[in-house]
């Protein structure tokens, strides 16, 4: 059968023979063994529902082996036999465009060039996932060959529920992943719920089909290195020669070492993943490798004397280098982690003096040892951290749950109120105020075409037009216009495009939608060749609510509350996206915070035109009227502006209050 005929029959009509795992792609780890046995044969009755009942002797045998063996059902004998990659839109089989731009996008997040763990359906973060198993994956491809633009696909945490009549102007797909009651929102709960097939952990652009290999993190990574620099250093100081050191070069961590080059600094990371360090080494996004910290401390010295712009990747636990460079007296400008430490249990986070496999080993065998341990080494990656910020390091959680992982294990990591973290996020400090509160962030697009060509030219409309802005923009807005049109003028020299033609750029609303709307016009003369897919990361001004993230420049008490996120993913549903998503988990854990996404196909239609400027207008300023309303001065400079260029907005202003007044109340 051709590509077109296996995407066309869904659930095979023979059961395929059995597969075996690949020895060539990086797996998840063992999940653990947390069902009862009653609840293990609910996990495998779930798992049969998907196949003709003449095959479930056979398949029953099949899946309770790979619960004990992994802790989950992945059903990897239905994994495809044709190559997974973003084809160009033409190559899907469909009977509408927005619906094979979906097809791209969800096989773009499951290449294993830009997969963590393609062959478990998981694009990055550990457990961030696309589907549950392989079978959810069938069916949701073959709902969108079939699907029309009267049809809407409701899929339940990688479950395509089914198609349901709709209209022209509904999201052709909308997602959710792991909505669960609050009371069902611990880790274990996640583990259990997920084992039993029933829900999923979607990270944020990974169960939303939205990931674009690391060039999304790269971006965000080079503008908070470049402002945290700018906190630390005169103006007239050079990042050349400058150490920054971190951790993880997994799914979007493994863009940091590409981020400080960038940045001109010098990067250590520490990965404790071998296979993980060499990916990155292989494509480019890290210059070297060292496995010995002998040579890892010579070779950062010889950079600080050269001031060299140089990445490197040590494969070896972070903790060991923190204490190293302490002894050895090396200056660290800047530090964080980018492990994957919301999901501390299940390997996102290794404990020192474990080798890979070890810690491997011990978390399925030994969970609660593995945890035992994981504490134990987060207490002393924060110790060895605070030694370094009283010699002047400017360390920032990056938003990873580092700081409230840590505090959890009891590392010393409170201010003196004993409530908050002695050391801010990275949000605080410089993408809440510089950006989001003016409503800059993660916009992103993909080129369906799949040429490289097509997206030379989406560079060149988007730095033409981020020039013209710049030129009337006021002075609060001017150095995110300027670090931007850097980034997209050079982003085809620092080659970093992973799987999809894709690009990121930060900009506002304005932005947003008249690079859109250019692109629509390019589309619909044929200057671009294919339809463009419009996104952005959840990681942006309005679409989550994550107070240790996202939300946590939010001081008015309602950072805990998820009503911006909600309101963000049903207010683009009906102004014009294409698909939409909401997830319960993502970037900070399980449980931690609430975000939403979309996704906009430009076909160069009329239509396209007019959703684009309703719905992309909305999704900037639903986030920065909420900052506003918290009192935030960024976000309330900004509203008021696009008040006064946009009349049908109203929005409402707070009034401040005098702090004399409040002192002597109580």
């Amino acid at each position: 059968m051709d590509f077109k005929s296996q995407i066309l029959q869904g659930i095979p009509s023979e059961l395929p023979p059995k597969k075996h795992r690949s020895n060539k792609v990086s797996h998840a780890p063992a999940r653990k063994d947390i069902l009862s046995v009653e609840e293990k044969k609910l996990a495998i009755r779930n798992a049969l529902r998907y196949f003709p009942e003449e095959w479930h002797g056979e398949l029953s045998k099949e899946f309770a082996q790979e619960l004990k063996n992994y802790g989950r059902i992945y059903m990897y004998r239905f994994m495809p036999d044709y190559e997974m990659y973003a084809r160009p839109i033409s190559e899907y089989p469909s009977k509408t465009p927005h619906a094979a731009a979906i097809m791209l996008m969800i096989q773009n997040n499951l290449n294993p060039a830009v997969a963590q763990h393609p062959e478990e359906l998981i694009t990055y973060g550990g457990n961030g996932a696309v589907f549950q198993n392989w079978a959810q994956y069938l069916l949701t491809m073959q709902y969108l060959a079939t699907i029309t633009d009267e049809q809407t696909l409701h899929i339940y945490s990688g479950h395509p529920m089914g198609l349901f009549p709709s209209s022209k102007n509904a999201p052709r797909v909308i997602v959710t992943n792991g909505m669960m009651i609050p009371n069902y929102s611990s880790p274990d709960d996640w583990e259990k719920y997920n084992a039993l097939g029933v829900t999923q952990y979607g990270q944020m652009t990974a169960g939303s089909y939205m990931y674009i290999g690391p060039q999304g993190i790269v971006h965000g990574t080079t503008i908070t290195i470049m402002n945290a620099f700018r906190k630390v250093l005169k103006p007239t100081e050079s990042t050349k020669g400058k150490v920054f050191l971190t951790a993880g070069l997994g799914g979007m961590s493994g863009a940091q070492p590409k981020a400080g080059n960038i940045a001109e600094c010098i990067t250590v990371c520490a990965e404790v993943n071998p296979e993980a360090a060499k990916k990155r080494y292989r494509q480019g996004w890290v210059d070297e490798l060292i496995e010995d910290i002998d040579i890892l401390v010579d070779r950062t010295k010889k950079a600080i004397v050269k001031k060299e712009t140089v990445s490197l990747a040590f494969i070896g636990n972070v903790v060991i280098v923190w204490e190293r460079f302490y002894k050895e007296k090396i200056f660290v400008h800047l530090g964080s982690d980018q492990t994957s430490l919301h999901n501390p249990w299940a390997g996102g986070y290794y404990p020192v003096d474990l080798s890979f496999e070890e810690a491997n080993q011990l978390l399925s065998s030994e969970p609660s040892l593995f945890q035992e341990k994981v504490r134990a080494s987060l207490r002393r990656h924060a110790a060895a951290i605070n030694e370094h910020t009283k010699k002047g390091t400017y360390f920032f959680d990056y938003g990873n749950a580092f700081l409230l992982e840590a505090s959890r294990a009891g590392a010393d990591v409170m201010a003196e109120n004993n409530i908050d973290f002695k050391y801010p996020s990275y949000v605080q400090d410089i993408l809440g105020p510089m950006c989001f509160d003016y409503g800059f962030g993660p916009f992103r697009w993909v080129c369906t075409s799949g040429d490289p060509k097509d997206l030379k030219i989406t560079d060149a409309i988007a730095l033409k037009i981020m020039e013209q802005i710049k030129l009337s923009a006021p002075k609060e807005i001017q150095q995110q216009m300027q670090d931007n049109i850097k980034w997209i003028a050079e982003a085809e020299k620092n080659q970093l495009v992973v799987g999809s033609q894709a690009r990121i750029l930060y900009t506002d609303a304005e932005g947003r939608a008249k690079i859109a709307e250019a692109f629509n016009h390019a589309v619909a003369s044929g200057e671009i060749s294919a339809p463009v897919v419009l996104g952005r990361d959840h990681h942006d001004v309005s679409g989550t609510d994550s107070p240790y993230r996202e939300t946590s420049n939010i001081y008015d008490g309602s950072k805990f509350t998820a009503d911006m996120a909600i309101h963000n993913v049903i207010g683009d549903s009906f102004r014009g996206a294409t698909w939409v998503s909401i997830h319960n988990g993502g970037g900070v854990g399980w449980g931690e915070v609430i975000n939403g996404g979309f996704g906009m196909v430009l076909d160069g239609s009329k239509e396209a035109s007019e959703k684009l400027k309703n719905m992309l207008f909305y999704d900037v300023n639903n986030g920065i009227s909420r900052r506003s309303w918290a009192r935030n001065k960024e976000a309330m400079f900004a509203i008021k502006r696009e008040m006064e260029r946009t009349p049908k907005l109203k929005v409402t202003l707070p009034n401040l209050v005098d702090d004399h007044l409040l002192q002597d109340l109580f």
